[in-house]
């Protein structure tokens, strides 16, 4: 069952008035209020204000005219696609397609063998890329955690390359500087057979966290989004202020400035190289008052990742926002309910790329094999909302309902058989409906145990040769692969 690129948009949190409103706030904020900036862009600064900002030098201020916003964000593209190696795992991000999948920068992992936590290393990218591959409702790879095992100076190249290897959907991660940039676009040509190739078709895409909530550019962050947009290699604008600490407390403000900071950096890429691939990058969170934390698994993150859907439609341009976020240490109800809501909220909105779904716990902080079995089970329960219910002549079954007769049974009815696997989700083998004579017979485990054993056997199996062995030895010799 095909539960990849359906069509969303069954939910929406604000009505046409509120888009409007708050696109209208968001111009004014950017008019009116503008973004503030650090030493290091004074390139980005010129040619912002040649094409029509204000800047205040003195006072290290931006302002944004109506005109000069409206202008440039209409040269975005409205249709984004992230191929995979293969073609059988694209992400075409048009209107309200969904996709999800795996996201973070985790520093913790749940051991699979011994379930304690420990820090990450490069292989767990690498094993968890192989779990990943083999999970269907998982549409694509978005590195889940730090190398902690590596120097800093070797993480970005060595990231990308485990995930490469790993497997054949779309790879997306950060990188920390524009020299790494230009690395993993030529570890990513090696493979593709020529930055032409690769460029036809990307199945890599960086994120740029451009900008610090609230309304600031982060110098190096914004150069690197600005040389990736120069090369063409799609860029997601991640932006992730926290209502009540770095937006403000309400939902409708946090998603005005929000929108705001996201209209700043597709006018800064659109100038940068008019008509480069990007996907408003929105990621509305969270802060725990109590703790000045991050709280991620809020039913109120799902509602406002939906509405961020809804204003990234308004100004046609594809979207990543996330979901699936949970503060709870493991893979437990807590992370189900979490999890579920926020999930099904992103997918019944018709957000295009949605990152953090699969994987995460402890509010991004940790990560478990497990939970990516679990996770791939409620992304597919999610995405099955999408595909509604099928009233033809076929389904309705009017006439296998007067062959079986009142009285009868439909079981061994071809239409049952021809029906069964399609009808219903069919999911990994982790939710669990036997008797319970036979769950105990095999012995007792909760859904957690089993997806730690359906996890094990996905990575008993042969590994999967994503790069060939030639291609390989030629990115040995040009880079320092720790994998």
């Amino acid at each position: 069952m095909n539960l990849k690129g359906l069509s969303g948009g069954l939910y929406k949190p604000l009505t046409n008035d509120n888009i409007e409103t708050i696109h209208n706030a968001s111009l004014k904020i950017l008019e009116e209020i503008g973004f503030t900036y650090e030493p290091g862009l004074e390139d980005t600064v010129e040619l912002l204000e040649k094409a029509g900002a204000h800047v205040d030098r003195k006072y290290a201020r931006i302002t944004f005219p109506k005109g000069l916003v409206t202008e440039q964000v209409s040269k975005a593209p409205k249709e984004v696609i992230l191929y995979g190696r293969n073609g059988k795992n694209d992400l075409d991000l048009t209107e309200n397609q969904v996709h999800l999948g795996t996201g973070g920068a985790a520093i913790r992992v749940l051991d699979l063998q011994t379930s304690t936590a420990r820090p990450t290393t490069l292989n767990d990218i690498y094993q968890i890329g192989r779990l990943v591959d083999s999970l269907d409702n998982i549409h694509f790879y978005l590195r889940p955690c730090i190398p902690t095992n590596i120097p800093e100076s070797e993480y970005d190249v060595n990231t990308y390359y485990a995930c490469l290897k790993a497997t054949g959907k779309h790879v997306m991660s950060g990188v920390n500087n524009e020299d790494s940039l230009h690395k993993v676009i030529e570890l990513a040509s090696l493979i593709a057979g020529g930055k032409e190739k690769l460029l036809e078709k990307p199945f890599v895409s960086v994120i740029t966290s451009f900008s610090i909530s609230p309304l600031k550019l982060d110098p190096q962050a914004t150069l690197i989004m600005q040389e990736a947009i120069r090369n063409k290699i799609p860029v997601a604008l991640s932006a992730a202020p926290m209502s009540g600490s770095t937006s403000p407390m309400t939902m409708a403000g946090t998603l005005a400035q929000l929108h705001a900071e996201q209209l700043a950096g597709i006018c800064i890429c659109q100038l940068t190289n008019p008509g480069a691939p990007l996907l408003y990058g929105g990621i509305p969170g969270m802060a725990n008052l109590k703790t000045m934390g991050y709280l991620g698994g809020a039913v109120e993150c799902g509602m406002m990742n939906a509405a961020i859907h809804q204003l990234a439609d308004y100004i046609k341009i594809p979207n990543y926002n996330s979901s699936g976020l949970t503060d709870s240490k493991i893979p437990d109800t807590q992370a189900g309910w979490e999890k579920a809501i926020t999930t099904l909220l992103a997918v019944m909105g018709g957000s295009n790329y949605v990152h953090h779904a699969a994987g995460m716990l402890e509010s991004m902080i940790a990560v478990a094999y497990e939970q990516y079995v679990i996770d791939d089970e409620i992304i597919g329960m999610c995405c099955k909302v999408l595909k509604g219910i099928d009233v033809d002549k076929e389904h309705l079954a009017l006439e296998v309902i007067d062959s079986v007769k009142p009285g009868g049974n439909f079981m061994a009815d071809n239409h049952t058989m021809t029906h069964m696997r399609k009808e219903y989700f069919v999911g990994n083998g982790v939710t669990d409906s036997r008797s319970r004579d036979k769950w105990e017979k095999h012995g007792s485990l909760d859904a957690r145990n089993r997806a730690r054993e359906i996890a094990k056997e996905i990575l008993s199996k042969e590994e999967k040769f994503y790069i060939s062995k030639e291609v390989d030895q030629s990115i040995r010799r040009k880079f320092n692969i720790l994998l």
